[in-house]
């Protein structure tokens, strides 16, 4: 890690990068003592993903609905039980969702790729891998479980190895959902080639959420590439401020997740716009 991005990342993130990588090594000695995997690229999935994320002129942005137990600022968002992951994505879909995004990380966010997994199989929309990705055996991983969109998280990586991990996304037909934080993470997201750019509105040193920062962000984005604004839409007003801008799509997740039923209050707020 560099020391121009180590110098702006916490202390948190600095932890859970440190287990992601121990986790790898892991997996990586776990699937060497296996037989080869052979991954054929599908590149239907991708062009799904970016089919979904692309907002029709006139529309207001496409949702991507998240699904997500627990988080680092908020400690438990939902409660979880056996197969309440797939109802909450179920009830996306139905709402209106055009993509669900689902942690694949445990620890402190009570994700899986198992989760993954399970969403993938029960939807007919794309599913977005949220994890910390920073190995291409992760992107083997995101792959397997069925993921059409894989997040990359500009802050944990590398300029090298944030294009190495796109172009082993897109190998497997696979597209990379690329994340800043600040105007210099979304420059080079673009200069790495992502063809979706999403900009969090939440500020990874203190949590705390400034959504006209993003905004700002989002309207640096080249309108080649498809925008999305990535956290702090919690009402009606929010997400029609979010509509008035460039964003192309938005993801929305804890505010749908403290709902009794987040596929109807994902159907309300589309309506509200």
């Amino acid at each position: 890690m560099g020391a121009i991005h180590a110098s702006v990342m916490t202390d948190y993130l600095s932890a859970i990068l440190e287990r992601k990588r121990g986790e790898n090594a892991r997996r990586r000695r776990h699937v060497a003592a296996m037989r080869p995997v052979e991954r054929p690229p599908q590149p239907e999935r991708g062009k799904r993903g970016i089919h979904a994320l692309r907002r029709t002129a006139g529309e207001a942005p496409a949702v991507s609905a998240e699904v997500q137990f627990r988080s680092a600022s908020a400690g438990e968002i939902r409660r979880w039980s056996p197969g309440e992951g797939v109802r909450v994505a179920q009830g996306y879909e139905r709402g209106g969702a055009s993509a669900v995004s689902v942690l694949a990380d445990g620890p402190g966010f009570g994700g899986s790729p198992l989760l993954v997994r399970r969403v993938a199989r029960a939807l007919s929309i794309p599913v977005l891998y949220k994890g910390f990705v920073l190995d291409p055996i992760q992107v083997d991983l995101a792959y397997d479980v069925g993921a059409a969109l894989v997040l990359l998280l500009v802050r944990a990586l590398e300029d090298s190895q944030l294009r190495a991990l796109i172009g082993g996304i897109r190998s497997l037909g696979m597209e990379p959902v690329v994340e800043a934080a600040n105007a210099d993470e979304v420059d080079r997201a673009v200069a790495a080639g992502s063809t979706i750019v999403g900009v969090t509105a939440r500020d990874l040193s203190t949590f705390r959420v400034d959504k006209a920062s993003a905004q700002a962000c989002v309207a640096r984005i080249p309108t080649a590439c498809l925008a999305v604004f990535m956290s702090g839409v919690r009402s009606a007003d929010d997400l029609r401020d979010v509509a008035q801008g460039r964003s192309d799509a938005v993801l929305i997740g804890e505010g749908l997740m403290r709902s009794e039923d987040p596929g109807a209050q994902l159907a309300e707020l589309l309506r509200s716009i």
